[in-house]
């Protein structure tokens, strides 16, 4: 007999619908305009760490479910816009995981003029205000990204040779092999298997600067180019938000999405268009802002203090 019931209890989800609530009063409360935006769309993200849901919604065409509203959300600004915000489902395909769902509910909010310690502000208050807590300055921890790397996987990693950083990520000569060469991957490893599992439980962390080569779609730091205006927030080794102070050079934008595809096309997977109506916002006009995204059910954990994400749906995909 099939199993009909939900994951969860009604008590979940009534946490879960206060917790939506305070963070639509939080935008409320700061003048942020809410708008909705396609969860299906003719482009997909390019980033070779993400896979778009494709689906066939027209005879030989294939369309995206969208991971996330940014490039919609960045149109709108370089269309005039105030502050917006979006609260809506978003979908990853090959992500599934204690931590992970191809399917969630993502916060996503822009703030027009906005720099880096604003926007870093900005995002752990509307945690704070999500969660019911009380942020005084002297309970979040705030680490540059590679001063993160040095305090709890003693190593320099702006310095270190690569397979040094190779070295420091694991001791299993096979994942080295597969590691060999490549910087990034060593330094998401370390930041996911040492620096994350060493964060205070009971505290946010803001990570910031990631580098250059990590920058996504962050600025370079107007102080220094080997940083980006990049940060993520943790509680524990939970991670809660990924920010930026956002791109707004067209042809720097092209440049990165391009060798994302090439990234993608080198790995074997799928290849994607540009989105050629995005790059055509920025050379509009996209102004000087700062947007953050944030995964409710990840909030929804914080709250709970669930260890698995299933505890705080009521059904999930593998399953319903």
């Amino acid at each position: 007999m099939s199993n009909w019931k939900p994951l969860s209890d009604t008590s979940v989800a009534m946490r879960r619908a206060a917790l939506i609530e305070r963070a639509r009063q939080y935008f409320s409360d700061q003048g942020l305009l809410a708008v909705d935006t396609p969860a299906l769309g003719r482009y997909a993200i390019s980033d070779p760490n993400i896979e778009s849901l494709r689906v066939r919604a027209k005879p030989g065409k294939d369309s995206f479910l969208q991971t996330s509203p940014e490039f919609y959300m960045k149109r709108l600004l370089a269309s005039g816009y105030p502050d917006i915000y979006s609260i809506s489902r978003v979908f990853r395909d090959g992500e599934s995981g204690r931590r992970h769902l191809p399917e969630f509910t993502m916060a996503e909010w822009y703030r027009l003029g906005f720099g880096l310690d604003a926007i870093v502000e900005d995002c752990t208050n509307f945690i704070a205000a999500c969660l019911g807590m009380a942020t005084p300055d002297d309970s979040i921890v705030r680490l540059d990204y590679y001063d993160a790397i040095a305090r709890y996987a003693d190593i320099d990693a702006l310095a270190a040779e690569t397979g040094d950083l190779v070295s420091r990520a694991t001791e299993d000569s096979r994942l080295q092999q597969e590691l060999a060469g490549d910087r990034n991957a060593a330094l998401d490893l370390i930041m996911s298997t040492i620096v994350a599992p060493g964060l205070a439980p009971d505290r946010l962390t803001v990570i910031q600067h990631y580098p250059a080569d990590q920058a996504a779609l962050a600025r370079l730091c107007p102080q220094d180019e080997q940083v980006a205006d990049r940060f993520e927030v943790f509680c524990g080794d939970l991670e809660l938000a990924n920010g930026y102070v956002e791109l707004t050079d067209a042809n720097e934008q092209r440049r990165r999405v391009e060798r994302d595809i090439a990234a993608r096309e080198q790995s074997g997977k799928s290849s994607l268009p540009v989105d050629e109506t995005l790059i055509a916002a920025l050379e509009a006009g996209l102004p000087e802002c700062a947007g953050v995204s944030v995964g409710i059910e990840r909030l929804h954990m914080v709250l709970d203090h669930a260890e698995d994400i299933r505890d705080v749906i009521t059904f999930a995909t593998e399953t319903s």
